[in-house]
C-alpha cells in the first residue's frame, strides 16, 4: 500500500456558504490537509474573500471564491461551471450554507418557507444534481450539514426541523441514486456553535444538560469528521453521523 493512499492533495472541494463560522473552519481544515478549496458565498464578499487571502497566503493559488444565491435554482449550473473551470475537477461537495431562524405556527408566510426549504433542502439538491457529473469522474463525495433538529424538531422552528429531516432523507436518497461512483453522506451537529442571533442562558444551559458529555463541542469537531468523510470513509455512503456530544441519547 502507498503511504499516500488517503492523500487530498491536488483535490478540490466546493463548501457553500463558507465565508463564516463552520463553513469557514471547515475550508481551513480542508486546505490544511491537502485540498483546494472554493468557497461559496451569498452576501458575505468580504469574509469570504478575507479567507481566500488567509489560505493563499499559507500554499499559493489554493483558493478560490465564487458567489451566487443557491435559492435561484436557475443559477446554480453557472455556480458548478465557475467551480469546475478552476481547476477542471471537482473532488468533494459540502453542503453547508443554511438559513436558520424561528417560525412559530400561527404566524409562518410563504417567504419564510421557501427561505428555510430554498437554503436547507432545494438548493442543496439542485446544486448535488448538477455537480454529480464532475463527481462521478472524480469518483468523489457529498457531505451534507444536516442537523440533530431533523430528527428531534426544535421548538418554534418547525420549517427549519422539516427542511433538515428532507435533508438527512437526501443524504440516503442520494447515495442510492449516485452510487457506485460518488459516496454521499450527512453530519448533525449538536451544541457546536451557539445560533448568530443569540440564545438566553437557560435555554444553553437546557440544551447542554441533555447531552452526555454536558458541554458544547467544537467546530474541529465538524471539520475533522467531513475530512474523515471525504478522506478515510472509502465504505461509508448514506449516513448520518451524529456529532452531538450524545445529545441523541436523551429523551
Amino acid at each position: 500500500m502507498s503511504c499516500n493512499d488517503n492523500s487530498l492533495d491536488g483535490k478540490v472541494a466546493l463548501i457553500t456558504g463558507s465565508a463564516k463560522r463552520l463553513g469557514a473552519h471547515t475550508a481551513r481544515a480542508l486546505h490544511a490537509a491537502g485540498m483546494d478549496v472554493i468557497i461559496h458565498y451569498r452576501r458575505s464578499r468580504e469574509p469570504a474573500q478575507a479567507l481566500v487571502d488567509e489560505l493563499n497566503a499559507c500554499r499559493l493559488d489554493s483558493a478560490f471564491a465564487v458567489a451566487g444565491d443557491l435559492a435561484e435554482i436557475a443559477g446554480i449550473p453557472n455556480i458548478v461551471a465557475k467551480a469546475a473551470a478552476w481547476r477542471k475537477r471537482l473532488d468533494l461537495l459540502v453542503n453547508n450554507a443554511s438559513s436558520f431562524y424561528p417560525t412559530p405556527i400561527g404566524g409562518v408566510d410563504e417567504a419564510q418557507w421557501d427561505d428555510l426549504m430554498g437554503s436547507n433542502l432545494k438548493g442543496p439538491f439542485f446544486l448535488s444534481q448538477a455537480i454529480a457529473p464532475w463527481l462521478k469522474e472524480t469518483r468523489g463525495n457529498i457531505v451534507n450539514m444536516v442537523d440533530i433538529h431533523g430528527l428531534r424538531p426544535l421548538e418554534e422552528h418547525p420549517v427549519y426541523s422539516m427542511a433538515k429531516a428532507g435533508n438527512a432523507m437526501m443524504v440516503k436518497a442520494l447515495a442510492r441514486e449516485l452510487g457506485p461512483e460518488i459516496r454521499v453522506n450527512g453530519i448533525a451537529p449538536g451544541a457546536i456553535l451557539w445560533p448568530a442571533q443569540g440564545l438566553n442562558d437557560a435555554t444553553r444551559r437546557e440544551i447542554l444538560n441533555r447531552t452526555a458529555l454536558k458541554t458544547t463541542g467544537s467546530p474541529d469537531d465538524i471539520a475533522r469528521t467531513i475530512l474523515f468523510l471525504a478522506r478515510d470513509a472509502g465504505y461509508i455512503t448514506g449516513q448520518v453521523i451524529n456529532v452531538d456530544g450524545g445529545r441523541t441519547t436523551h429523551q
